[in-house]
């Protein structure tokens, strides 16, 4: 379906309008969060815009400056932190207990233990980071209120209360448990048949398992970040209303 670009219905710059860089972008997510701001600013627009997440990047850049693909980028940093702590904690917690006498983690079981981590840190850091960071890139390319993450929360806040900071925990929990459950049961699956076909274990091989597994999650839970970030939008939507939305903006996920 041939889309209608428009760079005016883009997300602009909310949280990124200062002379300089801040210092959370030395952090790795400086080089890749351009795209997952494209990412969610194509699944929060529906057919208004380019669908293309080179082009969204291209358009911002032009019109607002580089900063501006960095939008909400603050939040996403301050999950990724806590995220990663609550999911390896809970994923070698969980594996610990639930691996056989041999030391090793059946195919059935390493899905379970990923799940466990995944509803860990969607509950306790992600849902509420992916909120404000969703928040802050929707509201760009509307009333353009908020001026930093800080900003977003407070205003959220004031306005919403306490529970909006987990509007779309459902959606983000479902993501999120899926996410670790085939990540880390496809990485857990490659290592235990490197070991048994004798495949030496160094940096090559383990940075091509976790590529391997990070490329199978990503088509295997797409469709449920999709629903996430409709979930998560300024105005906000039930898991029924975001499918219902996707589909009746582009026919399909």
């Amino acid at each position: 379906m041939a889309v209608r670009q428009d760079s005016s219905t883009t997300a602009a710059p909310a949280e990124i309008n200062q002379k300089k860089v801040p210092g959370y972008v030395v952090h790795p997510a400086f080089g890749t969060y351009p795209f997952e701001f494209a990412k969610t600013s194509v699944q929060l627009q529906g057919n208004d815009g380019s669908r293309n997440p080179i082009k969204v990047i291209l358009n911002v850049t032009r019109s607002h400056g580089i900063l501006a693909v960095y939008s909400g980028c603050g939040s996403l940093v301050i999950g990724c932190v806590g995220k990663a702590a609550v999911r390896f904690l809970t994923f070698d917690t969980t594996k610990a207990q639930l691996r056989n006498s041999s030391g090793e983690l059946s195919f059935g079981r390493g899905i379970l233990t990923g799940m466990a981590a995944g509803v860990a840190e969607s509950l306790l850091a992600v849902t509420p980071t992916e909120r404000i960071k969703t928040a802050i890139i929707d509201d760009a390319k509307h009333a353009r209120r908020f001026r930093s993450s800080l900003h977003a929360v407070q205003v959220l806040l004031r306005e919403r209360g306490v529970a909006d900071m987990y509007r779309g925990c459902l959606a983000t929990t479902m993501k999120q448990s899926a996410t670790s459950a085939v990540r880390m049961g496809t990485y857990n699956i490659l290592k235990q048949w490197s070991q048994t076909a004798g495949v030496a274990s160094n940096a090559v091989t383990t940075f091509a398992m976790g590529g391997a597994a990070g490329v199978v999650t990503v088509y295997a839970t797409q469709p449920f970040d999709t629903i996430k970030t409709r979930s998560q939008g300024i105005a906000g939507a039930s898991i029924g209303e975001a499918l219902k939305g996707v589909i009746q903006d582009s026919g399909g996920l």
